[in-house]
């Protein structure tokens, strides 16, 4: 009697963990895209290549995570736990711009921060993004500062700040991560253009 009760509470048991494990929803995992080809914006042409140091780039530490982050209509937070990105969203970031900026520039070599294994850089592009989300099924949001310092002496040159939003045609993540892609390319062409009218000074 004892034996049967005990194989009834192990096979209830083992068919609650498999209950658990099939309700369990998958995670799903997003990256930030490129530019696949450049907007029309004017490149610069120089007989020297510049290089251009994309970075350091700071993050607010609610966005400074795996989980996407979405915003409510009352401005609170949510974090999407099976919802996330698939590499850490500063790299993703800073990676995106520099292929952004290689793209529209292609007469400037850009590399990503730390460069330190590829020498120094004539400039430095730091950035400062303080929003960086969405709210699903109306718009992504990108707020960000930027300075650009000349790597020699060490002395600021140009800085900018940028608030930028697209709506969305629905409540996916995958719309919101293409639309916050689109995002990053905008302030890549703002970027662009501000190392453009320097060379020209």
């Amino acid at each position: 009697m004892l034996n049967k009760l005990s194989n009834r509470f192990v096979m209830l048991c083992v068919s609650c963990l498999l209950t658990a494990c099939a309700s369990t929803a998958p995670t799903n995992y997003y990256v930030l895209e490129s530019l696949s080809q450049p907007p029309l914006v004017t490149a610069h042409t120089t007989e020297n290549n510049i290089l251009i140091g994309i970075g350091p780039l700071s993050l607010p530490a609610v966005l400074d995570r795996d989980q996407i982050v979405t915003r409510t209509e009352n401005n609170n937070i949510q974090i999407a736990e099976f919802d996330q990105w698939a590499a850490p969203l500063k790299g993703n970031i800073i990676s995106i711009l520099r292929q952004n900026m290689a793209t529209l520039q292609p007469n400037f070599i850009v590399r990503a921060y730390p460069w330190n294994a590829y020498g120094d850089v004539n400039y430095r592009v730091i950035v400062d993004i303080s929003r960086f989300d969405t709210q699903l099924g109306k718009s992504v949001n990108l707020e960000a500062s930027w300075s650009i310092m000349e790597e020699k002496n060490h002395t600021i040159i140009s800085n900018g700040q940028v608030k930028l939003d697209q709506q969305l045609t629905d409540a996916s993540y995958n719309n919101a991560a293409q639309a916050l892609s689109k995002l990053l390319s905008k302030f890549s062409q703002k970027l662009s253009l501000d190392l453009i009218n320097i060379q020209q000074r």
